[in-house]
C-alpha cells in the first residue's frame, strides 16, 4: 500500500502555499516533511487528510481520494496539542475510534491495554486527561490515533509544544512506536533533529516546493543548495578554496560549515578574536572574527572557554564540513 501525491498544489487566492508536489510514501515507511515555519508543510498534510481543498491528486494504492471524505480515508491524525477529549479518561480517549467503528468492549479493552504498554503508559487507563503532563497527553493522542490501525498516520508538529529535553526523549520513543507498529506515517516538523530521528526519508520543503528528498544521512551529508545548508545548521556557506588557510582540503565548489567545523586550538593555523560566546551543556559556542574568513561560528570546551575580546587560534574539523549542491 502506498500514498502517492501527483502535482499537488494549494492556492489561497493568488498565493501558492504548495506548488506541484510529487511525492510517495511506501508501505511501512516514515516520511518527514521538514521545513521552516510557513513553508507549506502543514498545508500539504491537511490536503492529504482531506481537510484542505487542493489541485492535483492524492492517491492511495492508485485510488484517487478526491471524493473520499476525511472520515473514510482510513488516516489517523495527531496534532501538536493532542486535542484529547477532556471529559473522557485515558482509556476512553484511546478507545474512541474503536467504539465509533463498532468494536465490542473486550476488543476495545485489549487494544487499549496493548497501546498503553506500547507508548509507555501502562496503568494509566483510568487517569483523567487533566492529570497528565504534556508529554503524557501526546502519548495518549498517539495511542488514540493508532487504535483503529490506520493505513496512514499523519502527524503535524506532534512534539513542538514540549520543551527541548522532553521533545528529544519523546522523539526516540515515537520512532520506536512507529517501527514496532509498522505504521506508515507522514510527519510534519520544523526540527531537523526530530525529522532525522523519526524518518526513513526526509522531504525538505521551502516556499511551498519540495527542494530535496532522501534518506536522513543523504540530506544531512549533502544539502542541495546553500539555503538548505543554512536551514540544516551550517552557519556559513563558502567556496572550499576559502579554507586553504587550514591546509589542503578534499572539497571543491561550495561547502557548509556546521557549528563544530571550527574549534579553538592552541596550534590552530587561523587567528581570530571572539566577538560573542554562548554556553551550552558540554561546550561553548563562539562567534569569531577570523582572519581571512570574517565572522564564523566555532566551539570550545567548557574548561578552556575564551571570553569575548580574547584572541584565539582555530583549527578545522573536517567532520563538520559538508559539500553543498
Amino acid at each position: 500500500m502506498m500514498l502517492g501525491l501527483e502535482g499537488l498544489s494549494v492556492h489561497y487566492g493568488s498565493i501558492a502555499a504548495v506548488s506541484d508536489v510529487d511525492l510517495t510514501v511506501a508501505d511501512g515507511e516514515v516520511l518527514a516533511l521538514l521545513g521552516p515555519s510557513g513553508c507549506g508543510k502543514s498545508t500539504l498534510l491537511r490536503a492529504v487528510a482531506g481537510l484542505q481543498a487542493c489541485e492535483g491528486a492524492v492517491r492511495w494504492d492508485g485510488e484517487d481520494l478526491a471524493k473520499v471524505p476525511v472520515h473514510r480515508r482510513g488516516f489517523g491524525l495527531v496534532f501538536q496539542d493532542g486535542q484529547l477529549f477532556p471529559h473522557r479518561d485515558v482509556a476512553g480517549n484511546i478507545a474512541f475510534g474503536l467504539r465509533m467503528a463498532g468494536a465490542d468492549k473486550a476488543v476495545r479493552a485489549a487494544r487499549v491495554a496493548e497501546l498503553l504498554e506500547m507508548v509507555g503508559l501502562a496503568g494509566y487507563a483510568s487517569r483523567r486527561v487533566g492529570e497528565l503532563s504534556g508529554g503524557e497527553r501526546q502519548r495518549v493522542a498517539l495511542a488514540r490515533a493508532l487504535a483503529p490501525r490506520p493505513r496512514l498516520l499523519l502527524l503535524d508538529e506532534p512534539l513542538s509544544a514540549l520543551d527541548r529535553a522532553l521533545r528529544e526523549h519523546l522523539a526516540v520513543d515515537l520512532a520506536r512506536v512507529l517501527r514496532v507498529s509498522g505504521t506508515t506515517a507522514l510527519v510534519v516538523t520544523h526540527d531537523h533533529d526530530e525529522a532525522f530521528t523519526l524518518a526513513d526519508r526526509v522531504a525538505l520543503m521551502r516556499g511551498g516546493v519540495i527542494r530535496q528528498v532522501g534518506a536522513p544521512g543523504e540530506v544531512w551529508g549533502r544539502p542541495v543548495d546553500a539555503e538548505t545548508a543554512r536551514f540544516l545548521g551550517c552557519g556559513r556557506v563558502l567556496d572550499a578554496g576559502e579554507l586553504a588557510a587550514f591546509g589542503e582540503v578534499p572539497w571543491a565548489g561550495q561547502v557548509g560549515l556546521r557549528d563544530s567545523a571550527l574549534r579553538v586550538a592552541a596550534d590552530g593555523p587561523v587567528a581570530g578574536e571572539v566577538t560573542a560566546a554562548v554556553h551550552r551543556r558540554d561546550h561553548v559556542r563562539l562567534v569569531v572574527a577570523a582572519v581571512g574568513l570574517g565572522q564564523v561560528d566555532a566551539v570550545a570546551g567548557i574548561a578552556e572557554a575564551p571570553r569575548v575580546g580574547d584572541s584565539v587560534s582555530l583549527r578545522l574539523d573536517e567532520s563538520g564540513v559538508v559539500p553543498v549542491g
